[in-house]
């Protein structure tokens, strides 16, 4: 009998050793490895909701700020601004805001915001994501003496309103995203959440 003189007692001992050391080695591997599927610090506030303070914003400008890696704008529409929107009407390819991916709820309306005043969008063209230029001057004379002010795309010439809504015939084929939003208090709008009253 060649096995007569082990000690069972000894191997018990080793076998459960080994065991222990090898799932602690595992779970020392597997904790790093799994803490690179969670998203980054850097990640988590890219993402996250951006106080904007609109009480410093001039009547007829625009603040620019980043949200989830995208331009969003800010404009403080004057009272020209908004008399002149509804003439744009038969020039536009959705005047109504009829694409409900484009706007919360409560911008399906001719000023497409909360109110008037301000306005809110993401700074990307609906054609092929190139940031469009702010033109808030009449009639200038390389966009022509219907112009009432809004965005014009350098990348493809898409036209948009001081609404964020398209015109005909251009290749950007729906109105500029309002994303979500809501007034902390009178000055202060936070972009990426649409608490709050409307």
């Amino acid at each position: 009998m060649a096995n007569s003189g082990v000690d069972k007692n000894r191997r018990r001992f080793l076998i459960a050793a080994t065991s222990v050391v090898g799932a602690a080695g595992t779970a020392a591997l597997a904790y790093p490895f799994l803490g690179t599927m969670s998203p980054s610090a850097r990640a988590l506030a890219a993402g996250a909701p951006v106080d904007v303070n609109v009480s410093k914003i001039e009547p007829g400008q625009l603040l620019a700020v980043v949200w989830r890696g995208k331009p969003v704008w800010v404009v403080n529409r004057t009272e020209e601004m908004l008399a002149a929107l509804p003439a744009l009407d038969t020039n536009l390819k959705d005047p109504n805001s009829e694409v409900i991916s484009q706007q919360p709820e409560y911008a399906k309306n001719g000023y497409r915001s909360r109110e008037a005043k301000f306005l809110v969008l993401v700074g990307i063209c609906t054609h092929l994501g190139c940031s469009p230029t702010f033109r808030p001057e009449v009639a200038p004379a390389d966009l022509g003496a219907d112009w009432k002010g809004g965005w014009y795309c350098p990348c493809h010439g898409s036209r948009f309103d001081l609404a964020g809504r398209v015109f005909k015939n251009v290749p950007a084929g729906t109105n500029l995203e309002v994303p979500p939003y809501y007034f902390k208090s009178e000055g202060q709008i936070l972009v990426g959440e649409d608490g709050g009253a409307a």
